[in-house]
């Protein structure tokens, strides 16, 4: 990872340094090509998701989600990021029409207890 090219690099909501490497967005943009125009949407989906939930495969990959009503006629943006407890880089990022399942580790708006993300 060190030796790859970043491309972006955001806080997340939780201080976290997270990762875009170049690679990444280009395999992001071809298998998904509307968040071309959507960049700014997943940083804000970063720093201020709605919903976070654990991938149902992999225990340290989390999945951003935020509402945008604006996108294709109201529409979430997923950021989907592997995660260690300082840093971490996102895997891809893709506009669904729901939340997908797994288990919820933060929702905007709960008490501010930290579970472990």
């Amino acid at each position: 990872m060190d030796g790859e090219r970043r491309y972006l690099k955001i806080f997340d909501r939780f201080g976290r340094v997270i990762r875009l490497t170049n690679e990444r967005w280009t395999h992001i943009i071809s298998h998904h090509p509307v968040i071309r125009n959507l960049k700014e949407e997943m940083k804000e989906t970063l720093r201020d998701p709605e919903i976070v939930r654990r991938s149902v495969y992999d225990p340290s990959v989390l999945i951003y989600y935020r509402y945008f009503k604006d996108v294709l006629g109201g529409k979430y943006i997923a950021v989907v990021v592997k995660v260690n407890n300082i840093k971490g880089f996102i895997l891809t990022s893709y506009v669904t029409d729901r939340v997908k399942r797994g288990d919820e580790v933060w929702r905007k708006g709960q008490k501010e207890e930290r579970k472990s993300v």
